[in-house]
């Protein structure tokens, strides 16, 4: 399949025009690779590790041509690129190597298999809906059922075994052994999203990126708080978008290894 297809594949499905005012999402880098067969790295940020690892596919053997990223490169209208920076030192690999930067952001986290949509799914969550639709049923987070229901501290545990996140936080405390029956999840930064998320009747609320003062208001208003941090939350996504890609016959589509949460947790 050409990029160029897979583009279009990918556009019918998560539209760049559902993207927020304030995000960027599409190509953030084309050096002439529309016409190539597809080779896909995929990855949740576009940093220069990334594009090493692109890069040294290539002298490997496999021509990586294309990094197709949940985050934009590019967030706010560059001034100048100078060497040194990397934002600027992104864009001349990319010309040097011919690998592309495409990028997918609050448009894969409305869509069916999209951020929020996986994160359900790995919950098990049951007769899901948006949190905030937007539209043709689609929207951000997912509420929905466990069924059975699990005690707090069994839900903890199926969120730290299968999302892995290095420090998760959970507030109030509460009852351990209290039954949880209706569940939201946002991945990314959902902090915004709690009043909605109150709506819902949702008992406990997975996100991410949450303040001191966030975790107050959810308690106060009897919703328990779970942060599992910004990559544990959406990194399950473009592990599923690399089986779709797989699915479609692209000769070659990897999850990246160098993406990582690369902040440290003493402990």
């Amino acid at each position: 399949m050409k990029i160029i297809d897979l583009i279009n594949w990918f556009e019918s499905w998560a539209n760049p025009a559902w993207q927020e005012s304030w995000d960027n999402c599409g190509w953030q880098v084309e050096p002439g690779i529309l016409e190539e067969k597809a080779k896909v790295l995929v990855c949740l940020t576009p940093t220069l590790a990334v594009m090493k690892e692109a890069i040294a596919l290539r002298n490997q053997g496999t021509a990586v041509n294309l990094i197709f990223a949940h985050h934009p490169l590019i967030f706010s209208p560059q001034k100048s690129l100078r060497t040194g920076d990397a934002i600027a030192d992104m864009v001349r690999l990319a010309f040097i190597h011919k690998i592309g930067i495409y990028t997918a952001h609050t448009n894969f986290d409305q869509v069916e298999d999209g951020t929020a949509d996986v994160l359900a799914q790995l919950l098990e969550l049951q007769e899901t809906v948006p949190i905030v639709p937007t539209q043709n049923g689609l929207g951000y987070g997912r509420v929905g059922n466990l069924i059975p229901s699990l005690t707090l501290r069994d839900l903890l545990g199926v969120i730290q075994t299968r999302l892995a996140p290095p420090n998760l936080i959970f507030s109030p405390a509460g009852d351990f052994s209290e039954h949880i029956e209706r569940v939201a999840v946002l991945g990314g930064s959902g902090a915004s999203f709690i009043s909605a998320t109150v709506k819902t009747g949702a008992q406990a609320y997975l996100t991410s990126d949450c303040k001191f003062h966030q975790f107050q208001e959810s308690r106060d208003r009897n919703l328990i708080l779970i942060d599992a941090g910004h990559y544990a939350t959406e990194r399950p996504a473009c592990e599923q978008l690399v089986k779709k890609l797989q699915t479609l016959g692209i000769d070659w589509a990897q999850l990246s290894r160098l993406d990582e949460d690369f902040r440290l947790f003493f402990q």
